[in-house]
């Protein structure tokens, strides 16, 4: 079954450059030779390419990026908060306005661009023009908070949609599945009052941000059972990350019963990413969305949007995005994964501290409202 997926793309995505360090090491002293940056621009360039030679490109829907106007930012971040952005943008130099999130020259304009692609795609397909969306958004936005930037991201991409087709997209309730291998905690602090959405992050316990994304974190207030941490511990495969599908994210999403479900898509769980220890695969991303595609159309009339993360791999990021974008379109290309075969874990499965991690988290799923 073929299908119409928007794909949001900006060619200033690309220009966003954190320039040089080593590692989460500042290159400022004589001990430590400076490096490319591990948030390498290449990665989303040679991702969209690959959609190119595949001939898949051409056959989604482009769905134009925008930029987010203040009011719309303004919706998770302070007026104050902005401001320090489009202040350090235009120093020489540029700053930083937070953790790890360096704000280089000229960032406030990509950023807002980022920003307006996620609110782009998910109008497009709550508008109707296109059955699901993946943008390709660059810079991330999950580890923005509302206050401070922080890992790499300047605004909260994901959490900006979600509070915009909330106020005026008509929608009741959105759901907002991470699976980046690191906390969702921008996206957490921007809804963590919000109960209109459920708000679900399977990360890597500890990684980062490490003293965030935690079991007992479960939403405060009216909002209290609408945020699950699921802390995995390293080593997770394809196998893992189905099972917490299985008992917490599909039945998690079946309660809640949202209107539009938001991935923030991150590929550093892959087997052979530089910020990750987990093992996962292009057949295990393509799995899961397998699963999301079977969930939205059962809950909210197949309206599923997936907004680009981490993952730090020039190599293998591409193949992940793209067999993504497959399953998404239905429309199978001609291309395979030359890096699977290293990456098989078959016959590993689930093991038991793995299992005991997930079975401590699925027992927050009984405290999500359930609604319908």
């Amino acid at each position: 079954m073929t299908r119409r997926t928007g794909f949001v793309w900006h060619e200033k995505y690309a220009w966003f450059d954190l320039g040089q360090d080593a590692g989460l090491v500042h290159p400022d002293g004589l001990s430590i030779q400076p490096d490319r940056h591990v948030y390498d621009h290449e990665v989303v360039r040679r991702f969209r390419s690959l959609l190119e030679v595949s001939g898949l490109l051409d056959q989604l829907t482009r769905v134009a990026a925008r930029k987010a106007s203040e009011a719309e930012l303004g919706r998770v971040h302070p007026e104050a908060f902005i401001q320090t952005v489009k202040d350090l943008s235009d120093l020489p130099m540029g700053g930083e306005a937070g953790v790890f999130a360096p704000v280089p020259r000229g960032a406030y304009e990509i950023a807002s661009l980022a920003a307006g692609g996620a609110i782009a795609a998910v109008d497009a397909v709550v508008g109707g023009e296109v059955d699901n969306a993946y943008a390709l958004l660059r810079p991330a936005g999950h580890h923005a908070e509302p206050d401070r930037s922080m890992g790499f991201c300047i605004f909260s991409n994901a959490a900006i949609a979600a509070r915009h087709v909330l106020e005026q997209g008509g929608l009741d309730r959105v759901a907002l599945v991470d699976w980046d291998v690191h906390h969702g905690n921008g996206t957490q602090a921007a809804l963590y009052d919000e109960p209109r959405a459920l708000t679900i992050s399977i990360h890597q316990d500890r990684l980062f941000p490490p003293d965030d994304g935690f079991v007992d974190q479960v939403g405060q207030g009216a909002a209290a059972g609408t945020n699950l941490n699921i802390p995995l511990p390293a080593g997770c495969s394809a196998a893992a990350y189905n099972e917490v599908f299985d008992t917490i994210v599909l039945p998690a999403l079946d309660r809640f019963r949202p209107d539009l479900i938001v991935v923030p898509c991150g590929f550093d769980a892959g087997h052979m990413d530089p910020m990750g220890r987990m093992l996962m695969h292009s057949s295990g991303y393509r799995e899961l969305t397998q699963k999301l595609l079977l969930a939205a159309d059962q809950l909210c009339d197949g309206r599923l949007v997936f907004l680009h993360e981490g993952g730090y791999s020039r190599w293998t990021v591409p193949y992940y995005g793209l067999a993504v974008l497959e399953e998404l379109s239905g429309i199978a290309t001609e291309v395979v994964d030359p890096y699977l075969g290293y990456a098989t874990t078959e016959g590993l499965g689930l093991l038991p501290h793995q299992a005991a991690a997930i079975e401590v988290a699925a027992r927050n799923v009984s405290r999500v409202p359930q609604h319908g």
